[in-house]
């Protein structure tokens, strides 16, 4: 398994695209096993597209694109402006609160930063926010909706380690909105230091707040919804997508009615290129997975870690640590999809809730899509908002902090993840 490693490392420095880097290192694997047929490669790519669950993505990816597309991300931005315009850096506050809202609606940290971006990003810079600071708001916030349902990586997760979807989705909550309080504060202190002015000089009435709630609840009814039909048993997590995007059309055509056909057709054209990404990916990595299987990884690593200490805590934060770094030259999907087979027999058998332990992974994987060298997220927030990469970090450091501190909060307070699951499902 040591030159599968090594060729996928090499394959990616040298520039391949990451799903063939897999595929073709998977395939090296199987090359070096004589006793292993040929043709299982092929049927292990192909039992990888069987997989019931993951029949979910596709359907919360459609259903966030038709959302993006029906107005509900527009009165989101007016919500979130109402709500926390006043404070100082009014819009970046506005960037954090509409991050949590929006979480419900896309599922992704890059779709995320890159719509705020684009939307806040202009009016951002002509009220003399310094670019970087833009795009590191807008990047970090974004990680939000990594943990507000339904998040792509918690579906992820909780397919390949068959974890609970619906625990992992109400386990993301409680550190979703810790999230949002730790950006909003941090954006508080370095706005004043900056001069970072509110957006508006007063407070918003009650009655224009109410107003603009009311404008924006079928967004904010969406993630209640899918956790009321989990919790109750109404339907499956793959039917959830299903409703998801039914509901979408639904408020998109019937409610809001400002999804045409042409937007309809940008967002069939958008789920295309998402799904596509995504499912190549998973199809590929079951040849590394069975590969980690047949190897004994996961037993092998477990008792190297119970040999370092008998600490589950300890064990825990090795781990994160691992990941923190790893996430910084491999995208987040990649590593859920890669090494959840691996580390849930070995959190299993430290006897460490499994959920708990997804929603932190999950978060602390997407850390890297906003850290150098290979932060996808990054990259993108910077091209979009027209800053260097330097002027990124210099600016985005405070907010990076913030994340890690709520991540150490969740690793010391499990009860942080675990409560509103345990509330909700028992």
């Amino acid at each position: 398994m040591l030159y599968v490693i090594l060729f996928f490392f090499i394959f990616l420095l040298m520039g391949m695209p990451v799903a063939f880097a897999i595929g073709i290192s998977g395939f090296i694997f199987f090359i070096l096993q004589p006793t292993l047929p040929y043709t299982m490669p092929v049927q292990l790519i192909l039992s990888q597209t069987q997989n019931f669950p993951l029949l979910a993505i596709p359907m919360f990816i459609f259903a966030g694109n038709l959302m993006n597309n029906s107005g509900i991300t527009k009165r989101l931005v007016s919500l979130s402006s109402v709500l926390v315009g006043h404070k100082p850096g009014g819009l970046a506050q506005t960037s954090v609160v509409l991050s949590s809202l929006m979480g419900g609606v896309s599922g992704s940290a890059i779709a995320d930063a890159s719509m705020e971006s684009r939307i806040l990003g202009p009016d951002m810079t002509k009220q003399g926010y310094a670019r970087g600071y833009s795009a590191g708001i807008n990047g970090y916030s974004a990680l939000i909706t990594i943990s507000i349902p339904p998040s792509i990586g918690l579906v992820l997760y909780g397919s390949i380690g068959e974890v609970s979807i619906g625990r992992l989705f109400a386990g993301g909550i409680g550190p979703g909105l810790l999230m949002m309080l730790a950006l909003m504060i941090t954006v508080s202190i370095t706005a004043k230091q900056k001069g970072y002015l509110p957006e508006s000089k007063v407070k918003a009435p009650l009655k224009k707040v109410a107003t603009t709630f009311l404008g924006s609840i079928w967004a904010i009814f969406f993630p209640l919804i899918l956790l009321v039909t989990l919790r109750l048993g109404l339907m499956l997590p793959s039917e959830a997508g299903a409703l998801a995007a039914v509901y979408a059309l639904a408020v998109g055509l019937v409610i809001y009615r400002e999804l045409t056909w042409e937007r309809f057709k940008s967002a069939v054209f958008d789920t295309i290129l998402d799904v596509g990404m995504i499912m190549y990916l998973i199809a590929l990595s079951g040849i590394v997975s069975y590969g980690i299987t047949w190897e004994m990884i996961p037993q092998l690593l477990s008792q190297y870690l119970i040999g370092l200490s008998n600490d589950p805590l300890i064990i825990t934060i090795i781990i994160l640590l691992f990941l923190l770094l790893l996430g910084t030259v491999i995208d987040s999907t990649v590593i859920i999809l890669l090494l959840t087979s691996i580390l849930v027999p070995v959190m299993k058998n430290l006897g460490v809730d499994l959920v708990y332990f997804g929603v932190i992974m999950v978060i602390t994987c997407a850390i890297g899509l906003f850290t150098p060298p290979v932060g996808v997220g990054m990259y993108s927030v910077c091209s979009i908002m027209n800053c260097s990469v330097g002027s990124f970090l210099r600016e985005s450091w405070p907010f990076f902090v913030a994340v890690l501190a709520v991540i150490f909060l969740c690793v010391l307070f499990p009860s942080i993840v675990t409560y509103i699951p345990n509330l909700i499902f028992g």
